[in-house]
């Protein structure tokens, strides 16, 4: 356990001293923060742009506050993830390309040490930059429209940052795989498309599928909302076939790794 905390140190120190610290809860933050201060000056914005008939009314219904913040996690769901791949960007490959993983992994450490170190710096990093993000969406939504209870708040959150991992995992695997740490971005930003585009589009029940998450999260901010087909059985059936695949693609990581030597 004492050489699995080492290895974590060495993350975080890295992520401390690459500024990731910074500009992702920042990228975050802004994010969260501009989605409903848009909203809510969407009538305004779009009286100043011109071209519009003179004594022309615009008249924009006012969103349901957890509208609002079902759109901030639509940011997320977009930018976000694409923020959340780049910090993780290179995370194996470029200690492979570097020779850094070769050096470390000679000693006696373990495999499975070296992978779930790395995942649990970058996941608390992406976790505490989507808690920064989100807590400001609610708080500029409480502020401009109406507030969002915190148990609906919480749930969404809770599902959101399972699917944040969820990619982040993807990243790493496709990190052990692949020499290009670009590539490794694209393979894991392309799963998580085709996953989510494959959850909203085919007709068939996919409780299987996480790529669901993001839209469970946004379903749970409306707690007077009917969802019918996704009882909490079904939520919780996503939830640990997620964590099962995520334990995988860590499995495969470490055992990636296992075969570096002989191939570098």
């Amino acid at each position: 356990m004492k050489q699995w905390f080492v290895l974590f140190n060495k993350e975080w120190l890295e992520i401390l001293r690459s500024y990731r610290i910074i500009w992702l809860p920042i990228g975050f933050i802004v994010l969260g923060a501009s989605q409903p201060i848009a909203t809510f000056f969407m009538p305004d914005i779009l009286a100043s742009a011109g071209n519009m008939p003179e004594g022309a009314v615009i008249r924009i219904p006012t969103p349901q506050p957890f509208e609002v913040m079902a759109g901030a996690l639509s940011q997320f769901g977009v930018i976000g993830l694409l923020l959340v791949a780049l910090s993780g960007m290179g995370a194996i490959s470029g200690e492979k390309a570097s020779g850094t993983a070769a050096m470390v992994l000679v000693k006696p450490v373990s495999h499975v040490s070296f992978v779930t170190a790395k995942w649990a710096a970058l996941l608390l990093l992406a976790v505490l930059s989507f808690a920064a993000g989100y807590g400001a969406a609610w708080y500029y939504t409480a502020s401009l429209f109406d507030s969002v209870g915190w148990g609906e708040v919480v749930q969404s959150a809770l599902l959101f940052a399972l699917w944040l991992g969820f990619v982040g995992t993807l990243a790493l695997l496709f990190s052990s795989l692949l020499r290009s740490a670009a590539a490794a971005t694209f393979g894991a930003l392309a799963t998580a498309a085709v996953l989510s585009i494959a959850s909203s589009s085919l007709p068939f029940e996919q409780s299987w599928n996480p790529g669901r998450l993001s839209g469970l999260a946004a379903e749970s901010l409306n707690a007077g909302a009917a969802s019918p087909g996704d009882g909490q059985g079904a939520v919780w059936l996503t939830v640990i076939v997620t964590a099962t695949a995520m334990l995988a693609a860590l499995a495969a990581s470490a055992r990636s790794l296992k075969r570096m030597p002989s191939n570098d």
